[in-house]
């Protein structure tokens, strides 16, 4: 069920929240103050926040600016409940992109109705409906925000390897279940080791990414590592896991042992110099991506160091407007990997030549 955020400072009107909000089944967090909101919207954003405008502090239209200009808020469902119903305090919620308005007092199911309809939405325009997390709008978001700030930061690249064979065995449910797994370890181990400015993304499939900062990437990557290895192999039947590979039939109707899927990342920095554009980042981070998936703990850092490296395409092309201005575009094509011939000055798709390559190895 949904976490909601309920920012009132009359601990009266609060606790009548969090008591009909919780026989709902909702889990509430409550707090009195601006400041405290953003930051817990931040540490853990909820699904959904009902905010007062008269707050100590800063008040809700502060609280609501912060929360749009951050990319790990700025989709969070925000309902405004106010004493304040005249027309100029409701045209200027909206004005700061409040989602509704009602008037206190209110009617307890025209609130819940409310809410439900904008959980509803939210969900069919910006999150994954797998796995509940922000999905490629917001991550092109998180990323352009990173790229337009000063401070040092790593953007680990998570991918699942030999995921279509074990999708083909044991069933697209049995898939989706490895794919929600590998989000709620992201999820978890970011909010338990990382900091309030973290963002966890899933880009589409089995891609997900991680911006955090260089302090923090190794120790998550390790744990992410260490964790999907020991939970993942509950999705295997005994057997497979014991032989260490899954028992199918190629695509010739001969019995074949795939690989037990692994978890690669490519972690990607600015620590040694600023990448100029999205692209260049996603480019960076497919070849971290496919370092990782080559090496011997399926964990690739690279800091990008000189521009030769990354074709001048991938360097200076702005974002076209189709993905920064809508939800629209496939959000699996915001990292695909793309390299530069050394034969040729056409771009290949990278992800295509090795799943081909893949494919040619196992089917013949």
């Amino acid at each position: 069920m949904a976490n909601i955020l309920v920012v009132e400072d009359e601990l009266q009107i609060a606790r009548m929240l969090k008591e009909t909000l919780e026989i709902e089944g909702y889990q509430v967090i409550s707090t009195r103050n601006g400041e405290d909101a953003v930051q817990i919207a931040l540490r853990e954003p909820p699904h959904l926040i009902l905010l007062d405008i008269m707050l100590p502090g800063i008040d809700g239209y502060e609280v609501i600016r912060r929360l749009r200009n951050h990319p790990k808020t700025m989709h969070i469902p925000i309902i405004v409940l106010s004493a304040l119903g005249d027309t100029d305090n409701k045209v200027r919620a909206f004005e700061w992109d409040a989602d509704d308005f009602i008037t206190k007092p209110f009617d307890t199911d025209e609130l819940l109705s409310r809410m439900r309809r904008q959980l509803r939405r939210v969900q069919q325009s910006f999150l994954s409906p797998l796995t509940g997390l922000p999905g490629g709008l917001q991550v092109v978001r998180a990323i352009n925000y990173k790229l337009n700030s000063r401070e040092p930061w790593s953007i680990l690249y998570l991918d699942l390897d030999n995921f279509k064979a074990f999708n083909d065995v044991y069933g697209f449910l049995a898939g989706n279940d490895m794919i929600l797994l590998v989000g709620q370890i992201c999820q978890r181990l970011v909010h338990q080791l990382g900091g309030t400015e973290d963002f966890v993304g899933h880009i589409g499939g089995d891609d997900f990414v991680i911006v955090t900062s260089p302090s923090r990437a190794k120790t998550l990557c390790t744990r992410i590592m260490d964790c999907y290895k020991e939970e993942s192999a509950a999705l295997y039947l005994p057997e497979d896991l014991e032989r260490g590979s899954i028992s199918g039939l190629d695509r010739k109707g001969r019995p074949f042992q795939f690989p037990l899927v692994s978890l690669s990342i490519g972690v990607v920095n600015n620590q040694l110099r600023r990448p100029h554009s999205i692209q260049e980042i996603s480019y960076l981070a497919a070849e971290a991506k496919r370092n990782a998936k080559q090496s011997t703990d399926n964990i690739f850092y690279l800091s990008p160091h000189m521009d030769c490296g990354v074709p001048t395409r991938a360097r200076h092309t702005p974002v076209p407007p189709s993905i920064s201005n809508t939800a629209s575009r496939s959000s699996a094509s915001l990292f695909s990997y793309t390299y530069a011939s050394p034969n040729t000055d056409h771009l290949y798709s990278g992800d295509d030549e090795m799943i081909a390559e893949y494919e040619s190895q196992i089917y013949g």
